[in-house]
């Protein structure tokens, strides 16, 4: 959001209010340049605008994020446990890897999977099998967390149990409670609860 709001600066345009440009985040380059100047991919804008969105992301990654609240915990109590946790996701490793490192989290997770890691990126299931193989572990013995609809899909494809992260994205599309997921969480706590209720069964 703070990228696309310097490019709207630049050009003397009001930024957005950060609400009004969460839903787009999901969406990655395509969303937040669509939304912040209204081009969608197939204008002759757009590339040279998704270009210099890119630069911008790329030049202050990691400047006011943070991890969602709670997610510190929650991941502590799941490495004291021996659970192994990883992350899969679609943006390119140029943008994830120092991101990842910047937020101290690098040596903790089992995989870090990113949109060109693999041949593919969701909803294929092709990042969430390699994800598995890297953490060697079994697909009926894993979840996968996501905020938007491709991500259930890709997890429903790798024969992984689904959960939707409502305090996530989401995006501005079917909304979350449509898209098939095994669970709904309202905080990365609640994945604790997810897991003691599947050791029970």
């Amino acid at each position: 959001a703070a990228a696309a709001n310097r490019m709207r600066s630049a050009r003397g345009i009001e930024p957005l209010p950060i609400d009004e440009l969460r839903p787009y985040v999901s969406h990655g380059a395509r969303g937040m340049v669509g939304r912040a100047f209204n081009v969608m991919t197939d204008d002759a804008r757009y590339a040279d605008l998704r270009n210099e969105f890119l630069r911008e992301y790329e030049s202050a990654l990691c400047v006011g994020s943070a991890l969602f609240a709670g997610m510190d915990y929650t991941l502590k109590q799941l490495e004291q446990r021996g659970i192994k946790w990883g992350i899969v996701t679609n943006k390119f490793a140029r943008f994830t890897l120092p991101l990842v490192q910047a937020l101290n989290l690098s040596n903790r997770a089992a995989c870090v999977v990113s949109g060109d890691t693999t041949q593919f990126s969701k909803p294929h299931p092709a990042p969430l099998l390699h994800a598995l193989a890297c953490a060697e572990v079994d697909a009926s013995l894993a979840m996968y967390v996501g905020d938007d609809q491709r991500d259930i899909d890709a997890g429903h494809a790798a024969g992984m149990r689904t959960v939707v992260a409502s305090y996530g994205y989401l995006g501005n599309g079917v909304p979350y409670q449509q898209w098939g997921a095994d669970d709904i969480i309202d905080s990365p706590a609640e994945i604790l609860r997810l897991l003691k209720g599947a050791q029970a069964r």
